[in-house]
């Protein structure tokens, strides 16, 4: 991402001004979500430093800079500078020499001031980076919030994703996004939600033979959500085409990945006169039971078992 989408999308919540090199905003690139602190790199220890972050100059570093003659300060922010970083954002409103603005504009490298205070920036800008520079994956399907848990259904065009997800809001479940749903992997767990520029797009669903249903009109606040953790992915197949490829007693897990990460998997054969929607509230629910520990087609099987073999000796 440039520079400038941090500017346009952040600068009112992040209190950011730009101070100089403005001309840097569309040239320089943001790659990574870390940041870095550059107190050594001033102080002349430079094995280590990460140029490619963003740079964040609090009050250490510009009190370290103050202690420095001309001559001291003019090499150590020439130091800082060599590698070209994407951006520097100076905390609490503090202030730099001169001579490292003027250089910053020759250079292009935009540098921003924030009143904020440090930590609670790097805290802010941490969590911002995280979310945008995020592996990020489009797959068509729906995603709901049944009983808190995230469950994404895929299947074939026309197969019923959209008539299912509606039947599921009716019952007092909330739509996240239907048709298409933009993933991302954040620490590990995936995250999904609409992918429509305007929130008048969203939180809509096509029927076939009725057409668009604006769901957050119909059904009010409480049956939509911006996002959701996926936690289950439950894909809807034709009977036909099952061929015995589903789980019949649950012993076995499956999985399904998703950007590097697997998560539960059931496959749901469909046939005219299937209650789908109490289907998907009993996996959100059996999910549930699960992370509690409790997982009830093992309990069957073994006590199964031990009665078979009770059976046997007697």
């Amino acid at each position: 991402m440039k520079v400038k989408e941090l500017y346009e999308e952040k600068s009112r919540e992040f209190k950011l001004k730009i101070v100089a090199g403005k001309d840097g905003l569309k040239r320089n690139n943001i790659t990574s979500v870390d940041i870095f602190r550059p107190g050594l790199v001033l102080a002349g220890f430079t094995e280590y430093y990460l140029s490619e972050r963003i740079q964040i100059i609090g009050k250490t570093e510009v009190t370290y800079i103050k202690t420095l003659n001309r001559k001291g300060r003019n090499e150590a922010i020439d130091r800082l500078l060599a590698p070209k970083p994407p951006c520097f954002i100076i905390s609490k409103s503090l202030r730099m020499p001169s001579y490292f603005y003027k250089k910053c504009e020759e250079k292009n490298i935009p540098v921003f001031s924030t009143s904020i205070s440090t930590t609670p920036f790097i805290h802010l800008l941490t969590r911002y980076l995280e979310e945008k520079l995020a592996p990020t994956k489009i797959i068509q399907g729906t995603l709901l919030d049944i009983y808190g848990v995230g469950v994404l259904l895929l299947g074939k065009p026309g197969i019923g994703k959209s008539e299912l997800a509606l039947d599921l809001v009716h019952r007092g479940h909330r739509l996240v996004a239907d048709d298409l749903v933009m993933l991302k992997n954040l620490r590990d767990e995936i995250f999904g939600s609409g992918c429509e520029k305007s929130d008048k797009l969203r939180h809509h669903i096509e029927i076939r033979g009725v057409g668009i249903i604006d769901i957050l009109r119909i059904y009010g606040v409480s049956a939509v959500r911006l996002n959701k953790k996926v936690e289950v992915v439950v894909e809807m197949i034709l009977w036909d085409e099952a061929k015995g490829d589903y789980e019949r007693i649950g012993v076995e897990e499956k999985y399904y990945d998703i950007l590097g990460v697997k998560l539960p998997y059931l496959k749901i054969p469909l046939v005219p006169g299937k209650n789908v929607s109490v289907i998907i509230e009993v996996i959100a629910k059996n999910y549930l039971l699960k992370l509690r520990g409790i997982y009830s087609a093992r309990e069957y099987a073994e006590e199964l078992k031990r009665v078979t073999m009770r059976r046997r000796r007697g």
